[in-house]
């Protein structure tokens, strides 16, 4: 299954550890990337079909590791603060999404497709695909059964 190739969204409110990871320096062509920004902006996903994203747990807590390619070709890598909400809330959350996911999937709604509108709803948006497959389902099940 072929992932979005554009990996900006999953590097939204990712906050580094702090500010002293910055500026980072490529060890290979030695460019400076003076921010978190510049960073995630001047960088380059390493593959089209992975995130570059990869979850630890460190001492101190969860963190993401985030590898991205320098314009020279060489791949860094920057310590992130995991955004995930690890409470009792969170686990809850995770396992809803999970479960609709699965039902979407086994309705013949397509696995990236009913991810990316589910991630959409999640955060607060609307996804009218989801709310036009809500609507035929409801009318659906309206109908007197033969």
């Amino acid at each position: 299954m072929p992932m979005i190739a554009n990996h900006d969204a999953w590097f939204a409110n990712l906050q580094a550890l702090a500010d002293d990871r910055f500026p980072k320096r490529c060890r290979s062509c030695g460019r400076e990337y003076a921010s978190e920004a510049d960073y995630f902006q001047q960088t380059q996903a390493i593959r089209p079909d992975i995130t570059g994203l990869k979850a630890v747990d460190d001492d101190e807590g969860p963190l993401v590791e985030v590898f991205r390619n320098c314009v020279c070709g060489s791949t860094l890598l920057v310590n992130c603060a995991s955004r995930r909400d690890h409470s009792a809330y969170g686990d809850r959350q995770r396992l809803l999404f999970d479960d609709l996911l699965v039902y979407l999937v086994r309705h013949g709604v397509e696995r990236a497709l009913a991810r990316r509108e589910l991630r959409r709803v999640a955060g607060g948006e609307r996804s009218e695909m989801l709310e036009a497959w809500y609507a035929q389902i409801a009318v659906q099940s309206k109908q007197p059964k033969r």
